[in-house]
């Protein structure tokens, strides 16, 4: 019997394991992916999507929002050692590689000042929905078609945020 594969784009080839693993760590979020969840669920962030630990490729986005192909991580003071420093970095780089922004906020930010957090991620998503609306402009003078993007993808300004 042959196995067929089929490749999904928003998971950058992510194997099984991958998706096993997703799928018991969002049957254990810590308090503070609680909270942001709470804030960016049910398309909450001006009509964007974002999935709960995300397989891409061999990594696990704690939230991803395929359409500003964007990461937000949330992470604990195990983060804070130079070791997982530099894990991070190597990994948000891979993800850049992909074309995929990332954010990090600590437990503390999440926790304490989340009308902060949730303002930057706003920033964030104003930013890409400016670029969509600067590109539908010069498309609709080169097109008849009004805002049609022709599928072209759109670029947040930045590849990492902080």
């Amino acid at each position: 019997m042959k196995v067929v594969t089929i490749e999904y784009p928003m998971y950058f080839g992510a194997k099984p394991d991958i998706f096993k693993k997703a799928k018991e760590l969002r049957k254990m979020e810590t308090e503070a992916e609680k909270i942001l969840w709470s804030h960016i669920n049910k398309n909450q962030m001006l009509g964007m999507s974002f999935r709960r630990q995300h397989p891409i490729s061999q990594f696990i986005a704690d939230f991803y929002c395929h359409q500003l192909k964007l990461v937000i991580e949330v992470d604990g003071s195990i983060h804070e050692l130079p070791e997982n420093k530099i894990y991070d970095i190597g990994r948000s780089e891979i993800l850049n590689d992909y074309g995929i922004k990332v954010m990090r906020f600590s437990n503390t930010q999440v926790m304490n000042e989340i009308e902060s957090v949730i303002k930057s991620i706003r920033n964030v998503i104003d930013d890409f929905l400016e670029d969509v609306a600067n590109n539908q402009s010069s498309e609709a003078l080169k097109s008849p078609v009004s805002g049609d993007l022709g599928g072209k993808s759109v670029t947040l300004k930045n590849n990492t945020y902080a």
